[in-house]
């Protein structure tokens, strides 16, 4: 890890792709919100890199809307806009880059510069991308670090192929590949639940566990991006990657240390532990219109104009995965992800079994221990307790922690904020490493291969529903009762 005195060297970032819709609503706001709070160190430069032939002024323009100004913050702002230099150039001609190199080398003063390069570019550009940074651009006096986006590739053999790609030019403590839901509040205090509190200790284990499910839900559909969106779906989106990585924080055993490599050591070992998905574990989905809804909601992912006609891309899906250790063994682990449903939410639900020795007629519902990623982070546990009053009716009920309202004063950042500052001060704990990806793609690539080739319809669900009408019985098959009969209320201000 960066000692914190490196802080005071010229750090450089450089933005690739910034002139692309990520650089303009995620990256700037992103580094200016660090820029804005002096997280960064002193003498940082930044530098947009893309092929589009534009100013500085065109730049800030197009940031306009996505960056948040309290008032008081328009010095500051101007500030880091004279921090910011933009240059156009290819992504394949080394020329090009090393006339970055001697833009990023003007503003390296003393004996140590750091550089940083984010690369929120196409898959395709990708491969010239990294070459040449490796053969014009990488720092002589201090570390080069290089953050990645997703996609990681398609599938094992793709994925493969760029890893070995990148082994070849960078080592594996340069890379950072980012998975933004790692940076998210509750999936970061996921660890400290579970390893800071002897109350869970016990019961996390198939002997109490019954099932867990591990949902992401979009209320909107491709808006017009389904050329896209084709090309991986729901799968490879969101499944494969920001679930996956849920799942092993989850089910990981305890780390020997906090080291970033020592947890990630662990998630490995948990991935290692879980066979391919077979086809009679998964269910696809895919949204058609809803004639009564407003607007979107009226057409199917099929009426999407950039969507082929005969796609069957998957909008939804829903797949069990069986960790056949001793910890977890016959405990199934639910990932449900999917876009026009009924709801924004991603959510860890850890359902108990049922209570041995019922003696209040089958009235107990099943204990759930519920981790709110979004919207509104939250930890609450559903209990059942006694009805207030004369009755001995039993009632539902939670003991619970919103974060709004325990910590009213407190500025959650976003994902993006983390995990940048992350690579700026050199831990790795919450990006994804190489061996960590070939296992998240053995464990996918079969049954997306399956799909895929035998060209398995998916079915349908109305835009705005709860998706597929099948999907209640299959949570059935993994031992998930969803009794529909409570729904937790995010408490407000009184």
């Amino acid at each position: 890890m960066e000692n914190k005195n490196d802080f005071q060297y010229p750090h450089t970032f450089i933005l690739l792709g910034a002139s692309g819709d990520l650089a303009r609503k995620k990256i700037y706001p992103t580094i200016w919100y660090l820029y804005r709070d002096n997280l960064l160190p002193k003498h940082t430069k930044f530098i947009g890199y893309a092929r589009t032939k534009q100013t500085l002024s065109e730049v800030k323009e197009k940031c306009k809307k996505y960056l948040k100004v309290r008032p008081g913050d328009e010095e500051k702002l101007d500030e880091f806009w004279a921090a910011n230099e933009y240059f156009a150039g290819s992504y394949d001609k080394r020329i090009d880059y090393e006339m970055l190199n001697q833009l990023i080398n003007k503003f390296e003063k003393g004996p140590v510069a750091n550089r940083i390069f984010y690369l929120a570019v196409p898959p395709t550009v990708f491969q010239d991308v990294t070459v040449n940074i490796r053969n014009a651009c990488v720092s002589i006096k201090g570390f080069t670090r290089v953050i990645i986006e997703k996609p990681f590739g398609s599938d094992d053999v793709s994925s493969d192929a760029l890893s070995n790609h990148l082994a070849g030019l960078f080592k594996e403590e340069q890379i950072y590949r980012i998975d933004h839901y790692l940076g998210k509040e509750m999936v970061q205090n996921l660890m400290t639940i579970r390893f800071a509190n002897q109350i869970f200790k016990p019961s996390w284990n198939r002997e109490n566990i019954a099932s867990v499910l591990i949902s992401f839900k979009e209320p909107f559909g491709t808006e017009g991006r389904g050329g896209y969106f084709d090309d991986f779906g729901i799968i490879r989106d969101v499944m494969q990657n920001h679930l996956l990585q849920i799942l092993s924080l989850v089910a990981m055993e305890k780390p020997v240390t906090l080291n970033p490599n020592d947890i990630r050591d662990e998630k490995v070992k948990v991935l290692r532990h879980i066979n391919p998905i077979e086809l009679s574990d998964i269910l696809v989905g895919q949204y058609v219109g809803n004639p009564e809804g407003k607007g979107d909601e009226k057409l199917g992912y099929l009426e999407d104009p950039t969507v082929p006609k005969d796609s069957v891309t998957p909008t939804y899906a829903l797949a069990a995965l069986n960790i056949n250790n001793a910890r977890w063994q016959g405990v199934p682990f639910i990932l449900r992800c999917g876009k026009a449903l009924n709801e924004r939410k991603a959510e860890v639900r850890i359902q108990y079994k049922d209570v041995p020795g019922d003696i209040f007629d089958g009235h107990a519902k099943r204990n759930e221990l519920v981790i709110r990623v979004q919207p509104g982070e939250a930890l609450y546990l559903k209990l059942m307790s006694k009805s207030p009053g004369m009755k001995f009716d039993l009632v539902e009920t939670e003991l619970d922690l919103t974060y709004s309202m325990r910590y009213g004063e407190a500025d959650v950042p976003d994902a993006y904020e983390r995990l940048i500052l992350d690579v700026f001060t050199g831990t790795q704990m919450h990006f994804v490493r190489n061996d960590e990806l070939k296992e998240a793609w053995r464990i996918f690539t079969p049954v997306l291969k399956e799909l895929e080739g035998k060209h398995i319809k998916p079915v349908p669900y109305v835009y705005g529903s709860r998706g597929p009408p099948q999907a209640d019985d299959k949570l059935a098959e993994y031992n998930f009762k969803y009794s529909g009969s409570y729904k937790w209320k995010k408490p407000t201000l009184s």
